[in-house]
């Protein structure tokens, strides 16, 4: 059972700038009701999310689908690779089989313009993402043959060495490799976002200088706040900016060295350190957790205790997987909700807490697959 799955388990500015929500005012939303009009006014992107209800032998009750309805998430960035090409296909059609159960409130977002309609139309918007590349090593055609398939967005590498570059668990990174410059200009010709989240240092810098386009880090830490294999430096975040990218913070237990659990402080610390880096037009949120609450159940508990012995023998368990995959104070349908008042809390004023909570997200992905 890998993370993912185990996630599912657990509840079993460019041309196209004009076509963004307006920005109201640079005043910090300070009341309750003021955040939840801002939050339900804006475009709330998770640019790592798993959308809930994807196990068909666990149909959600009434109570789970009253919580989605109104997480006033509008769309997620959802991982469907798998290690093996045909895992991946079955991934594929999980995500078209939960869309077919709950049509009134999944949609799956392929082109630009869909965030605004899943928006408009209260629904949850899919957008599929690669995180694995494995079986793009084996051919690079299959690049073409996934964004066919609605797949728009691609990481280069998971934890550990690949043909195309190094992951952040690499001790000797040696950056972007020939068949990786090729699959960045694949992608960038064919309108898919380069993700760059588990890449080494000088694979992620490589990438970011090698793109004719803007790249993404859809879920990752600020190495300056607290320094991790899965965060990324000052340089790599400004370079990232510089070029107009995105980069997401994460929800994970690596905002913070073990054994502390960490709290939703942990994270705004983070994200106010990214927007003073990079700029609050390159900054948001990619939980790499759930839409649904974690209630952990002794099974679960057992699961995810597997799940750390296997990724600790394949050599892909980062240090610190000693906790579970969760901040606990930002646990649930709500946590960008929750994230969005903390901002305002640490005086961030309601144009940035926008930006964040997913125009930026959005105006990257018009820049890379166009405002269609």
């Amino acid at each position: 059972m890998n993370r993912r799955d185990f996630l599912v388990f657990i509840p079993k500015l460019s041309a196209a700038a004009w076509l963004l929500p307006r920005l109201r005012d640079n005043s910090v939303a300070e009341t309750p009701a003021e955040i939840d009009r801002l939050y339900r006014r804006v475009i709330v992107i998770d640019s790592l999310c798993a959308p809930p209800f994807l196990d068909p032998e666990h149909p959600a009750n009434a109570e789970a689908l009253a919580a989605a309805r109104h997480c006033g998430i509008t769309a997620v960035n959802h991982t469907v690779s798998e290690p093996t090409f045909e895992d991946t296909v079955n991934s594929l059609a999980a995500v078209e089989s939960l869309v077919e159960r709950y049509p009134d409130l999944f949609m799956i977002i392929r082109k630009y313009s869909e965030i605004a309609q899943a928006k408009r139309g209260s629904k949850i918007g899919i957008m599929l993402g690669f995180q694995y590349s494995a079986s793009l090593e084996e051919d690079q055609a299959r690049i073409g043959t996934f964004r066919k398939l609605g797949v728009r967005i691609m990481q280069l590498t998971y934890n550990k060495h690949g043909a195309f570059g190094d992951g952040c668990l690499e001790a000797k990174d040696g950056g972007l490799t020939g068949p990786g410059r090729l699959a960045v200009k694949t992608m960038n010709d064919s309108g898919v976002a380069v993700d760059l989240s588990h890449c080494g240092y000088r694979t992620t810098s490589d990438a970011v200088r090698e793109s004719s386009k803007p790249v993404l880090i859809t879920h990752s830490g600020c190495a300056a706040v607290y320094a991790h294999p899965r965060s990324k430096p000052d340089d790599i975040l400004k370079a990232l900016a510089d070029r107009g990218g995105y980069f997401g913070v994460y929800l994970m237990p690596y905002l913070v060295a073990s054994p502390t659990v960490p709290t939703r402080e942990h994270v705004i610390n983070h994200l106010v350190h990214a927007i003073n880096v990079c700029g609050a037009d390159h900054v948001g949120i990619g939980s790499d957790g759930g839409i649904e609450k974690v209630v952990l159940t002794d099974a679960q508990r057992t699961a995810f205790e597997a799940d750390i012995a296997r990724r600790k023998q394949l050599g892909i368990g980062a240090p610190g997987e000693d906790r579970y995959p969760y901040v606990p104070d930002l646990n649930g349908p709500d946590h960008m909700e929750i994230i969005a008042a903390e901002l305002a809390k640490r005086g961030q004023s309601a144009a940035v807490i926008e930006k964040v909570l997913g125009v930026n997200f959005q105006r990257v992905l018009g820049e890379i697959w166009g405002t269609a």
